[in-house]
């Protein structure tokens, strides 16, 4: 009898090790996915901002808070069960969906550029008094729309780096992946937004250096979320750009992304690397989305036409 338990517990201990070395490898994963992703992770809560921006104080959080949870929606409802299948059948989808979403990528930030400089257009805008509820779900739907391809990358490319996983530890190492991602971005993304209310704070309620401070975030915020309005636009371009251009070279057509690499090789890499990594995308953003931009503007046209 008490050999019996003894071998039981051992059993039992085995199992436990086991699932701590689970526990481990999945924890390792994700972290390694998140590490992985961190690049669109910041294009994320570049891009989101501006679509509160505008918006009535007291409305910006909440809106926050829809974008979000649309944002973990799209992951986890949409993204994942989609990537996971495709991953195991027919991986070779993968690319070509996600190059659709990075054209539709640089086609938004074409189009916003378009809106900038396009005068009727500013004519027509409505102002933040007129902004009623159908005003705001139009921009969380955008935002949300936009959202969805960011969140695509951010999931293959997190998926990419646990290839070798099995199944269900994939399955868990994404949605752990979800949840942190989508906390961290908005977490930041309302900070942001809500850092103008911070300092009215303490420029209200201290005094001397604090209330100082406060008052620099309140006068400093409304440049700095115009700054990441531009910056968001710009991300969607390199963003988008950079699918199309990884995605050419693993269709096989390698030229393209090869002349990348040797001009980053030729400035050292690094974070000049990067940089010419990243005009080469915004050009080939700008390039495609504007192609997009007119075709969809003529089409428009035809139809109203018609």
């Amino acid at each position: 009898m008490s050999a019996g338990l003894a071998a039981l517990l051992d059993d039992v201990a085995v199992l436990a090790r086991a699932a701590a070395a689970s526990v481990d490898d999945v924890a390792a994963g994700a972290s390694r996915a998140s590490v992985k992703a961190a690049g669109v992770i910041v294009d994320d809560a570049a891009v989101t901002p501006r679509y509160v921006t505008g918006f009535k104080p007291e409305r910006e959080l909440p809106m926050i808070r829809r974008i979000a949870v649309g944002s973990l929606r799209n992951k986890l409802l949409f993204i994942l069960p989609v990537a996971l299948i495709l991953s195991e059948f027919v991986d070779w989808l993968l690319t070509p969906i996600l190059m659709v979403g990075g054209a539709y990528l640089c086609f938004e930030g074409a189009e916003k550029i378009w809106e900038l400089i396009n005068p009727r257009h500013h004519a027509e805008e409505s102002s933040v008094s007129e902004q009623g509820a159908q005003q705001e779900d139009q921009m969380v739907s955008s935002a949300i729309r936009t959202d969805f391809i960011l969140s695509a990358e951010i999931m293959v490319i997190s998926l990419n780096e646990v290839e070798d996983e099995p199944l269900l530890s994939r399955a868990i190492i994404l949605i752990a992946v979800a949840f942190a991602i989508t906390a961290l971005v908005y977490g930041v993304v309302a900070l942001i937004v809500k850092m103008d209310d911070v300092g009215l704070n303490l420029a209200r309620t201290r005094e001397g250096a604090g209330a100082s401070f406060g008052r620099g975030l309140v006068k400093a915020m409304p440049i700095v979320l115009s700054v990441l309005s531009k910056v968001g636009i710009a991300a969607m371009l390199w963003v988008g750009g950079h699918i199309l251009l990884v995605g050419i070279d693993e269709l096989g057509w390698h030229s393209p992304y090869e002349e990348v690499h040797h001009l980053e090789e030729d400035v050292g890499g690094g974070v000049l690397g990067w940089f010419v990594n990243t005009g080469a995308s915004a050009i080939l953003g700008i390039v495609v989305g504007a192609i997009v931009v007119a075709v969809m503007h003529v089409v428009h046209h035809r139809q109203k036409a018609h």
